[in-house]
């Protein structure tokens, strides 16, 4: 799978406590239109998604090319805390990194187990972008962007 490009993104949950939880993820998508929703991909075994489980909700910031720093000090389980050091703030209740291109906060729909991650089904319940700003991709274990051949939308995404 490391032949696909995809968008890179922090997933971030907030507890009853009022801790913040957050993890790097490369398995994001929209879901659906009406109503709005997306899908996110985490490993069973991770404490954003024990956090998400609790509260029901969760962030999702979708990073910008000059974010590489970001998506790597949020990947794997090593930092204890992630949040140090990181410009963030509370937004609809979740943390939301600050300058990150998009930003969606969604509702827990559903969870379905597959295999090691869990496959999390949220509504949309507030989002914005920014869309002037180039995506951070992961494409073959290597980070980078992805700039369009022209500004004008294709027919059949219009």
């Amino acid at each position: 799978m490391s032949c696909v490009a995809t968008p890179v993104s922090i997933v971030t949950a907030m507890t009853d406590g009022g801790l913040p939880f957050g993890a790097t993820v490369s398995a994001f998508s929209s879901l659906s239109m009406e109503p709005a929703m997306v899908l996110i991909s985490l490993d069973s075994r991770s404490k954003t998604l024990a956090a998400i489980r609790e509260s029901g909700r969760f962030g999702l910031n979708v990073l910008g090319a000059d974010q590489e720093d970001l998506a790597t000090a949020f990947a794997g389980r090593s930092r204890a805390d992630k949040f140090h050091g990181t410009d963030w703030r509370t937004d609809c209740g979740l943390p939301r990194i600050s300058q990150s291109p998009a930003w969606v906060a969604s509702t827990v729909a559903g969870l379905v187990e597959g295999g090691d991650h869990v496959v999390i089904l949220g509504r949309v319940d507030a989002a914005e972008s920014i869309v002037d700003r180039a995506p951070l991709v992961y494409h073959r274990r290597n980070f980078g962007t992805h700039l369009p051949h022209s500004e004008k939308p294709l027919e059949f995404l219009s």
